[in-house]
């Protein structure tokens, strides 16, 4: 115990702390706080004290001292501590978030948190902190396009019908191509992936050629048909046309939704309408290919066979692609439509809004 440190503890503080060292949800803190007072009070040395509740030689003293200040509530209470650095003025985050919405004075496109920081003269952690509560992150960006087709309301809730409400004895749909899918093989082998590393593939890559996936998504059923052709010029298109009417019963009414492609649109592609009047085109609203339902199974075939996929040819590719179709049949699943399309509706014309009065 330190020099002219003297521990005396009444019969009553005596049950209180022994109280608080048996008591079993006693928290672990005031535990060896009681500990240390009734060490001390026993005359056991500050050294000795200090192996028994590993603790160190000030952590004693300190309790030590607020017993004999405050008794033995002063052990249950944590005294409150002054922040370490005084509140950022609303004045200052204020004019740090009028800053952030206006472009940078320096050659950028946006706000870096060092940049802020050294123009408002805080830490880059206090910028971060502050962007976070005001829920803004200038390093994100999203893509967008409104369709100002005249007929978007028209067409919009025609495609919707179809998905969700389609017509009896009909099937519907989704046709698409991806174009120039290439065949891309690595200068060198990756390296698999292993405990605390993902799996690795050189940035470089050797073009093998390329193909184009015709595909058509049926809606009802889930299923896709696929053909791998070389190019996607309207001859191509009819060709795919043609495997597609061979393969739907005869009987049935073809209602196919497209997007604007010129190799759509096409006087030969017109002719043949007109020697098959079952079909009949739907057409999504221009900018709008987020409406075609087999954009979805695309996206899949690219995050799941192709990104990572790895070809020494172009038949290597139309291989790879055409056991993914023929998995993806094996438990197809069919195509549900959630969005409302007033909402969408609705959504574009607030952002014809904001832009009207931003420019």
């Amino acid at each position: 115990m330190r020099n002219g440190v003297s521990i005396s503890v009444s019969s009553a503080d005596r049950r209180r702390l022994e109280s608080i060292v048996a008591g079993r949800s006693t928290p672990q803190k005031h535990v060896w706080r009681a500990r240390i007072v009734l060490l001390s009070a026993d005359g056991v040395g500050t050294n000795a004290i200090m192996s028994a509740t590993g603790k160190s030689k000030t952590t004693v003293w300190r309790w030590q001292a607020r017993f004999a200040e405050a008794g033995v509530e002063g052990l249950l209470e944590d005294k409150t501590r002054p922040p370490g650095k005084a509140p950022i003025a609303d004045a200052r985050v204020a004019e740090l978030v009028r800053l952030t919405h206006e472009p940078p004075p320096h050659e950028a496109t946006h706000w870096t948190a060092r940049a802020m920081a050294k123009a408002v003269g805080m830490g880059v952690a206090t910028v971060q902190k502050i962007w976070k509560a005001h829920g803004l992150a200038p390093h994100r960006w999203r893509a967008f396009k409104l369709s100002t087709d005249p007929a978007f309301a028209e067409k919009l809730h025609a495609i919707v019908g179809l998905y969700v409400s389609p017509p009896a004895h009909a099937v519907v749909l989704s046709v698409d191509e991806k174009s120039q899918i290439q065949a891309l093989d690595r200068t060198q082998p990756g390296l698999p992936m292993k405990k605390g590393r993902g799996a690795t593939m050189t940035h470089d890559y050797k073009r093998n050629g390329t193909t184009t996936l015709f595909a058509a998504l049926d809606v009802l059923e889930g299923t896709v048909f696929g053909r791998n052709m070389a190019r996607h010029r309207h001859q191509e298109f009819i060709r795919f046309l043609n495997a597609l009417e061979r393969e739907i019963p005869a009987g049935k009414v073809v209602h196919a939704i497209l997007d604007n492609y010129a190799a759509h649109k096409t006087p030969e592609v017109r002719r043949w309408l007109a020697r098959h009047p079952r079909w009949t085109f739907h057409f999504t609203p221009t900018s709008s290919s987020w409406l075609n339902a087999v954009e979805g199974f695309f996206a899949k075939l690219s995050r799941r066979r192709l990104q990572r996929g790895v070809f020494r040819s172009v038949v290597d590719l139309q291989a790879a692609i055409n056991r993914f179709v023929s998995e993806h049949n094996e438990n197809p699943r069919r195509f549900v439509w959630r969005a409302d399309p007033d909402e969408i509706i609705a959504a574009r014309t607030r952002g014809f809004q904001a832009l009207e009065s931003i420019h």
